[in-house]
């Protein structure tokens, strides 16, 4: 993509994507911090003037984003919708609930090198916030949930996190650059949170879970008990089975 503005979507996350991948990353970028807001109408040409590409890889972006729900394709264009809060915290419930099944595996599971790996992004993620470097303790965040998500080996699980992915990505990298200008001395407990994911697998304790996921989604504080419990249900439904 042409150097024609400051982009928000990290470049140096881009250097395998496709031209449409580029677009989409960019746009999600834009849409959920606001910079473009709701109602907007794209036009195919003016993003491809815009990126400096063809109008392939806008029709691409656009069809990505369309199936993420945050655009709306119509016959003169595409109308911007955004995300709501609503839809926000229901992205967070869908977090919570892979989390939580993913731990119910785990505890059944010899966790030693899942530990070592979560103990080394930790450090990366300590190394971030030493450099304040948003972008990179996002990154490290977000490899963090997904190294213990890819620990249970469950196909459609992870096609679940991989569909929630982007948004959810664009969502904490928007956060971490706020956290960083304006609350930079809450990181102690963030990287304390992270410490105590890490334990709580380590020990394989559920109330020590049940805590650091209380800790993590401090936004959806109620919600972690409920989930928590239909879980145990599922799990237990599935070993009678």
């Amino acid at each position: 993509m042409a150097e024609t503005k400051e982009y928000l979507y990290p470049s140096k996350w881009l250097s395998k994507a496709s031209a449409g991948d580029r677009v989409a990353c960019e746009l999600r970028m834009r849409i959920i911090s606001g910079m473009v807001e709701s109602g907007t109408i794209l036009s195919e040409n003016t993003l491809a003037a815009d990126f400096a590409v063809s109008r392939s890889p806008v029709r691409e972006a656009l069809k990505i984003l369309a199936s993420e729900h945050i655009i709306r394709l119509e016959r003169m264009g595409a109308v911007v919708i955004g995300l709501t809060e609503k839809e926000i915290e229901e992205i967070y419930d869908v977090r919570l609930l892979i989390e939580t099944f993913v731990f119910e595996r785990l505890v059944r599971m010899d966790t030693t090198k899942l530990v070592q790996e979560l103990s080394k992004i930790l450090e990366m993620m300590k190394i971030a916030i030493k450099y304040q470097d948003a972008d990179e303790f996002s990154y490290q965040d977000v490899l963090f949930h997904e190294t213990i998500i890819r620990a249970i080996d469950h196909s459609y699980m992870l096609m679940i996190w991989n569909n929630l992915k982007p948004v959810m990505e664009s969502l904490i990298l928007v956060s971490m650059r706020g956290r960083f200008k304006e609350k930079y001395d809450d990181f102690p407990r963030i990287l304390k949170n992270h410490e105590l994911y890490i334990e709580a697998i380590q020990s394989k304790d559920r109330n020590l879970m049940i805590e650091s996921l209380h800790q993590n989604f401090n936004d959806v504080q109620g919600k972690v008990e409920d989930l928590w419990m239909s879980q145990q249900m599922l799990s237990k439904g599935v070993e009678q089975e």
